[in-house]
């Protein structure tokens, strides 16, 4: 093959396997199973079948129609079946892509896609399923933010590890290729540079398909966080503003009507906003002084329903952390768990503390309580009574929001209290869509 035909053939291949990823991901058969976060071997048959027929037939064409090269992309196939579904399904499907050539004579295929299936598998047990989503090989678009991040937390950074990896398994075929040759296929030339950009190709070929899928990905994240969205929203609703609340807090202000009016005044107005906070339409962050303002007119009315000298409120909040972009109706779940099931119990009452801070490049929010505690409950302790609803969405909602990147932890000793840690990232760039993009811009725009 001359080496302007590798060049073509290079470029064909992008084509090519960014119209299979884009086909593919139309099916919703296709994207009900290959974004399951669970599978059953039926299930991951069905999905290796959607790669296999097609680029199985890919390798024939190679076989059969001279200079079509770019039709088989089997190695890159494989290590996204690696990558992606793991190991076992990677060496399977590996083995049925290379019956085509097996049947010509590549006598070396099939070992050489079990190997390549195990290996590129057992690389992606290593990684985060963060990390492999979002694989590009085009570091230098990201080159501030690469260097940023490693000056932060110095370390091993496993994507460029899985660039490099990627193109010595592709390096590694060449090789086998040119020492035994017409039994296994590799685009072989004698100028170095030309070899160079085609064990590059393969890395840039894998992010392709990756990145064509975890756009749909996002958007199914995205779907998913509006529906957590709204039903924060309704549980907030449903929870707080229900004729039990509303009879108190009411009875509470015609209570101070004559004695302390400008008190009920006050609640009234708490009130209120209380109701045009959960009524008017939500961006997914708000900045976290436009959250605390919220919680605060809450348990302003809580402190008077319950009495001053039985719920107490103390807060210690790093200036810092005002302007630090969080979830919108993230705090309100928990501070209720807290004095519905922490602090009511007690006959004296006790104290809700608000705590933030920053620690590198990630924001630490606390809401704790010296109240009861979680009584013979699991390590976890998502549900105290009637409160789990609330603490389960927001946990869900940070695990669609960010993925990996939050941490959601209860601690809780029987008897002296309970403490919900919320830790997230400062940076929002690499967890958002467009759409939650211009929402994020949105809050920005509103801070003072």
């Amino acid at each position: 093959m001359t080496d302007k035909l590798i060049l073509i053939t290079l470029l064909v291949k992008l084509g090519v396997v960014a119209s299979v990823a884009s086909i593919l991901a139309r099916g919703s058969t296709f994207r009900k199973l290959f974004f399951a976060e669970q599978r059953r071997p039926r299930q991951t048959l069905a999905l290796l079948a959607f790669f296999l027929v097609p680029l199985t037939l890919g390798v024939w064409v190679r076989l059969v129609v001279p200079n079509f090269q770019a039709a088989d992309i089997s190695f890159e196939t494989i290590v996204l079946l690696g990558l992606l579904i793991g190991p076992g399904w990677a060496t399977l499907g590996g083995v049925a892509l290379s019956i085509p050539a097996m049947l010509h004579g590549e006598f070396l295929s099939m070992p050489f896609n079990a190997v390549l299936g195990l290996a590129a598998g057992t690389l992606g047990s290593f990684l985060e399923p963060d990390e492999i989503w979002s694989f590009t090989p085009f570091i230098d678009l990201s080159l501030y933010r690469w260097v940023r991040r490693n000056l932060l937390r110095p370390g091993i950074d496993r994507q460029i590890l899985l660039l490099v990896l990627i193109a010595l398994m592709e390096a590694a075929r060449d090789w086998i290729a040119h020492a035994f040759p017409r039994r296994l296929f590799a685009l072989l030339s004698d100028v170095i540079w030309i070899q160079a950009l085609v064990w590059l190709s393969a890395p840039i070929v894998v992010g392709i398909a990756i990145k064509v899928w975890n756009a749909l990905r996002l958007e199914q994240k995205l779907e998913e966080q509006k529906r957590l969205l709204l039903e924060a929203r309704l549980d907030a609703l449903q929870r707080q503003i229900n004729p039990h609340f509303l009879f108190n807090t009411l009875n509470s202000i015609a209570s101070l009507v004559r004695v302390k009016p400008e008190l009920a005044r006050e609640m009234t107005v708490k009130l209120a906003n209380i109701l045009r906070a959960l009524l008017k339409d939500h961006d997914s962050f708000v900045p976290l002084s436009e959250e605390l303002k919220f919680t605060d007119d809450y348990l302003d009315i809580e402190v008077v329903r319950f009495g001053a000298e039985k719920l107490r409120v103390e807060k210690e909040i790093d200036p810092r952390t005002l302007d630090v972009l969080v979830p919108s109706i993230l705090l309100q779940p928990l501070i209720e768990n807290s004095i519905k099931h922490g602090l009511e119990p007690r006959i004296h009452g006790g104290t809700v503390t608000l705590r933030s801070r920053l620690e590198g490049d990630r924001a630490i929010i606390e809401v704790a309580d010296d109240g009861v505690g979680v009584v013979s409950k699991p390590a976890s302790a998502l549900s105290r009574g009637g409160a789990g609803i609330g603490m389960r969405n927001v946990q869900e909602r940070l695990e669609v929001l960010y993925g990996s990147q939050a941490r959601f932890t209860v601690v809780s000793n029987p008897g002296r209290g309970t403490l919900v840690s919320i830790e997230i990232p400062l940076e929002l760039s690499e967890f958002t869509t467009p759409r939650q993009t211009a929402a994020t811009t949105s809050a920005q725009a509103q801070r003072p």
